[in-house]
């Protein structure tokens, strides 16, 4: 009883001899007890995990097993990796280059103790607040993560990092520390490693890189994907910007003079990206697109895939892939002599399959060759679809037409009669100029139905939004310039009977062993009524008819709906979507003059067919802007607009 007391008096709480709320307030001897007791547990926790966290074993990288891909049938396409690196000594290393990294990542590297508190705190706040972990970290706590822990962004990984930085500063000298930082860091380009980025920026080994080189690498620590300037116009000015930055941070630093940094005024432009052989030809296009989905699927990185261990499972199908890269080829080598026509020169195709009834991307043509033509032009969003966008303005047409007016009510049987017969014939005359290839009936519908309605229309279907062009009066007329693989997602919609399924290109995903989640498939979307996309399906069809004509008898197994550009769209660019048309399979020999329709399969359907685009342009390697296409296998009044039905129609008849 005396022992309670006693312990009551020093706690005093509540305290007495107070009245009101100041006996509920904790006098200052609580406060700093409470204060005390909270430190000496931290200082204990720590004490228990810094002695109980050792300094594990070093990563092998460059053990690291490579990511496969895998074709749709399961067989393997491709293996990417091991890991790129090669350690080199810091006596190959430019100080200039040294220093470039250390202004960049950690000025203060030389003198702290290798971690930052403000970075694990932040750790912590990003943690209670549910956002990333990721915080600004020391040279040494970058090199613990690369070297010793996981790229895992969690508090638990953070702490392990931060105590396992204190005892890797303690245990090694900071030159150390330093070449074992530029030796794992992540430079992009499938490179880790000072060694291996100057080779794949530069062409060079790390000993030749030269002051204004080491500064643009050094931008590169911060995030590839966002400073390296072959990929994009945005990542190239995001770099200059920061080039110039790290070279002002040196003289800052005090570790360039002012002299020096006059010298560098002229941003050192890397070499183009270029792809390992083992994925020349298609075989790069093809990761490509399966990386992109992967990461838009699972938020992994570049620098996440280059260190392997993946099993991807893609859509491709690997004869599809094949007969269309074929086609290409022997359609380029049948029509194009840039020997005799300097029209013929700069010439690109790019293609892609997409399946109606569940958007699996079954084939891309990308370009010549993935390890000489880095861009993929399947997946470029730089040309024009012209008369191609058509199709979506019809839609919307006539998908208003089926939804009738927003207030029924409002309208008279006579009014809505004429309404009902004004729209039958605007609508009559878009089919019309759709097959004539006319484009004020179109120009006309985008006044009266609204462009953001016809835009509206177009994204639904499939197209990106990004891709769009502005709301002109020439919109309606294509404008917008979606890539080949998001044109054929689109006009799946009106082979499908209006329902549209996003377009995806990875079907499952493992790593270790384990499924990695992310890859599972929404049922497809209502986007057009079906009667309205069967209608358009049939303008399309019609086309089809007309322009797999007379002049061109290739047997193709089924009716085809297809969309293409126009010899007067005069744009830089010739299109043509071929899609199944749907409907009772024909006979032998039904359609219009000498067309055929042979090889029929039965059982054959819509959402079994692939829809397939075209496309074809003119670009000088560098150059932002479209050649024009006059002249274009000897075609001056057609602007080479024949070339693409041919890919189509020798890509299908080998089907």
């Amino acid at each position: 009883m005396k022992g309670t007391k006693g312990l009551r008096r020093f706690i005093d709480y509540p305290r007495q001899g107070r009245k009101g709320a100041r006996r509920w307030l904790p006098s200052w001897r609580l406060w700093v007890g409470a204060v005390g007791l909270g430190l000496i547990s931290l200082v204990g926790l720590f004490a228990v995990v810094y002695a109980t966290v050792d300094v594990p074993n070093e990563n092998a990288l460059a053990g690291q097993e490579a990511t496969v891909y895998y074709w749709a049938d399961g067989s393997q396409m491709v293996s990417v990796g091991a890991v790129n690196r090669q350690n080199v000594t810091l006596d190959k290393v430019p100080d200039s280059v040294e220093n470039a990294a250390i202004a960049a990542e950690n000025a203060t590297f030389y003198s702290d103790s290798g971690v930052s508190m403000k970075g694990i705190g932040r750790a912590m706040v990003n943690m209670v607040s549910g956002e990333e972990t990721q915080g600004g970290s020391t040279i040494t706590q970058q090199y613990v993560k690369n070297t010793y822990l996981s790229q895992d962004q969690t508090v638990t990984r953070k702490v392990k990092e931060f105590v396992i930085a204190l005892k890797v500063s303690n245990q090694k000298s900071k030159e150390e520390i330093l070449r074992g930082y530029l030796n794992t860091s992540w430079f992009g380009r499938g490179s880790y490693g000072i060694q291996a980025a100057a080779h794949a920026f530069y062409g060079i080994d790390a000993k030749e890189l030269n002051p204004s080189q080491g500064a643009l690498l050094a931008a590169l620590l911060k995030g590839s994907e966002q400073y390296d300037p072959g990929l994009s116009k945005a990542n190239h000015q995001r770099a200059v910007a920061r080039w110039k930055w790290i070279l002002d941070r040196q003289v800052a630093t005090g570790t360039m003079s002012e002299k020096e940094r006059a010298k560098y005024t002229r941003f050192p432009e890397p070499r183009a990206p270029s792809k390992p052989t083992s994925q020349a030809g298609q075989t790069g296009y093809l990761v490509d697109v399966a990386n992109k989905f992967v990461k838009a699927a699972t938020g992994l990185t570049d620098k996440d895939l280059a260190r392997g261990g993946y099993r991807i499972h893609t859509t491709f199908d690997k004869q599809r892939t094949h007969r269309l890269e074929k086609a290409v080829r022997d359609v380029r080598r049948q029509n194009l002599d840039p020997e005799k026509r300097a029209a013929d020169n700069y010439v690109e195709f790019g293609a892609a399959s997409v399946r109606p009834r569940d958007g699996a991307i079954v084939a891309v043509y990308g370009g010549s060759d993935a390890t000489r033509h880095f861009s993929n032009n399947a997946d470029t969003s730089a040309v024009p679809a012209g008369s191609a966008f058509k199709p979506f303005v019809l839609a919307t047409a006539l998908q208003d037409q089926a939804d009738g007016p927003d207030d029924p009510a409002a309208t008279t049987d006579i009014d809505q009669k004429a309404r009902q017969a004004a729209e039958d014939e605007a609508t009559g005359d878009l089919r019309s100029a759709l097959m004539m290839g006319q484009s004020p009936p179109f120009v006309q519908a985008g006044k009266r139905l609204g462009l953001e309605r016809i835009r509206d229309l177009a994204v639904s279907a499939g197209l990106r939004e990004e891709s769009m062009a502005r709301l002109e009066q020439t919109f309606p007329l294509g404008t917008s310039a979606p890539s080949a693989i998001r044109m054929a997602s689109a006009y799946t919609t009106f082979a499908n009977s209006g329902l549209h399924a996003d377009p995806y290109a990875v079907s499952s995903m493992t790593y270790d062993g384990k499924k990695i989640q992310g890859f599972d498939r929404a049922a497809p979307k209502r986007v057009l009524d079906t009667g309205v996309a069967q209608q358009v399906s049939g303008a399309l069809g019609v086309l089809g008819l007309r322009t797999l004509g007379p002049s061109n008898d290739v047997s193709v197994p089924m009716p085809v709906a297809v969309g293409r550009t126009e010899p007067g769209d005069r744009m830089k660019s010739a299109w043509f979507i071929g899609s199944p048309a749907g409907g009772p399979e024909p006979g032998p020999s039904t359609g219009t003059g000498s067309q055929k329709w042979s090889g029929v399969r039965p059982g054959l359907t819509a959402g079994a067919e692939p829809t397939t685009a075209v496309t074809m342009f003119r670009n000088k390697p560098g150059a932002p802007e479209l050649l024009p296409m006059q002249g274009v296998g000897g075609d001056d009044k057609g602007l080479g607009t024949t070339l693409p039905p041919k890919v189509w129609s020798a890509y299908r008849a080998t089907s």
